[in-house]
C-alpha cells in the first residue's frame, strides 16, 4: 500500500476531527513503556564530533566515549548518514554505546531516516568523497553474485558503498535491526512525521516492511518515498498551521501518545515546539556541514525541555 499525495496541501484537513473522535474508541496501542528519562537527538549527518557532543550533553557518555547514562534511554531520530565524512565511525560508536547501555539497564534506539534509506536504494547525491572511500573494502570481499546485483548507474568509486548499503549488504542488515517509527509510553519518535494513515495501519507492521526490504527478504516498500512518507514529510516541522496540528493530534490519538518528536527539518532557532506541545522538532543542524550548535531534548514524564545549546566542538567543514 502506498500513500499518494492528495490535491490539498493538507490531505487530512477534512477528516482530522473525525479521526480524533474515532481514536477515542481505538484499541490499545502496543508500545514500550516510557523510561524515567529519555533524551532525543536529531540529525547527525556524518559528524562524529557532533555525535559525541550530543551524547555527552545528554549525560550518556563520558570523555572517553563510555556509557555513563545508567538507565537513560537515548533516541536518535535518523540521518546519521550523508553530508559528512565520519559515517563509519558514527555507526561504530553507536553500535558499541548501544551495547554498553543495554548492559547497564539503559537503551539506545537509533531510527532510520530518509538518508539511511536513500543509501539503500542507491541515491548517493549527498555522499562525500570520503564517504565512498570508507566502504571501498567491501569490493575486496564481495562475491561475484553480490557484485552482479549492483545496478549499472553505480560508478566504480561508489560500488563499495553500494555493496554495503544494498538490501542484504552488511550495513543494510544493521539498519534492518532498527525501527523507522517508535513509541515509548506517550512519546512517538520518527524522522519526518507519523500521519494518521501510518498510525491506523500500525507502525510496527510498517517497521517490519522496511526491515524485510533491508534484509533483502521483500521488495522496497513504496511508501518510503514521497512527501507523505514518515521519513520525508515536513508537515509538522515547517511552522505547522492549524490543519497540520489537527492532523498531528489525530495521529497521536490513534497512537495513544501526547507528543511526537521529529527531525528532518532544521530549526534555525534551536529545538522548537509546535501545536501546543504536540510536536517537538529537534533537527538543529548540529553537524559541521549545517553549522548549528549542539542541542538535545530531554523528556521526563510530562516535563519536556531542551538541553543546550552548546558550541560545536570542532572547526566548520567546507561544504561541497
Amino acid at each position: 500500500m502506498s500513500f499518494r499525495p492528495a490535491a490539498s496541501p493538507h490531505p487530512w484537513r477534512h477528516c482530522a476531527i473525525v479521526l480524533l473522535a474515532l481514536s477515542a474508541f481505538a484499541g490499545p496501542m502496543v508500545a514500550q513503556n516510557a523510561p524515567e528519562r529519555i533524551v532525543a537527538i536529531g540529525d547527525l549527518h556524518g559528524d562524529l564530533a557532533a555525535t559525541r557532543a550530543a551524547l555527552r550533553l545528554a549525560g550518556a557518555i563520558d570523555s572517553t566515549d563510555r556509557w555513563i547514562g545508567g538507565k537513560l534511554t537515548v533516541v536518535q531520530t535518523g540521518d546519521q548518514m550523508d553530508r559528512g565524512d565520519d559515517e563509519a565511525a558514527i555507526l561504530a560508536l553507536l553500535r558499541r554505546v548501544s551495547e554498553e547501555a543495554r548492559r547497564a539497564g539503559g537503551a539506545v534506539h537509533i531510527l532510520n531516516g530518509n538518508h539511511e534509506l536513500m543509501n539503500a536504494y542507491f541515491d548517493f547525491r549527498y555522499v562525500t568523497d570520503s564517504g565512498f572511500r570508507s566502504f571501498v573494502s567491501n569490493m575486496e570481499t564481495a562475491s561475484p553474485t553480490a557484485l552482479s546485483t549492483v545496478p549499472d548507474k553505480v560508478t566504480p568509486p561508489q560500488r563499495g558503498r553500494a555493496l554495503a548499503f544494498q538490501p542484504g549488504g552488511p550495513v543494510a542488515k544493521e539498519l534492518a535491526t532498527r525501527s523507522t517509527m517508535l513509541v515509548l509510553g506517550e512519546n512517538a519518535f520518527v524522522h519526518g512525521g507519523i500521519l494518521p494513515a501510518h498510525a491506523q495501519r500500525g507502525i510496527e507492521p510498517m517497521n517490519e516492511e522496511v526491515r524485510a526490504w533491508l534484509r533483502d527478504d521483500a521488495p522496497q516498500p513504496e511508501w518510503i518515498k514521497g512527501d507523505q512518507s514518515p521519513v520525508w514529510t515536513r508537515l509538522y516541522s515547517r511552522s505547522p498551521d492549524a490543519a497540520a496540528c489537527d492532523t498531528a493530534r489525530a495521529a497521536l490519538g490513534i497512537l495513544r501518545a501526547k507528543r511526537m518528536v521529529v527531525g528532518h527539518t532544521i530549526q534555525k532557532g534551536g529545538i522548537a515546539s509546535y501545536c501546543d506541545g504536540a510536536i517537538w522538532a529537534i533537527d538543529v543542524g548540529m553537524s559541521a556541514f549545517s553549522g548549528g550548535k549542539i542541542q538535545v531534548l530531554e523528556i521526563r514524564g510530562d516535563r519536556v525541555r531542551a538541553l543546550g545549546p552548546v558550541d560545536h566542538p570542532g572547526p566548520p567543514r567546507k561544504k561541497s
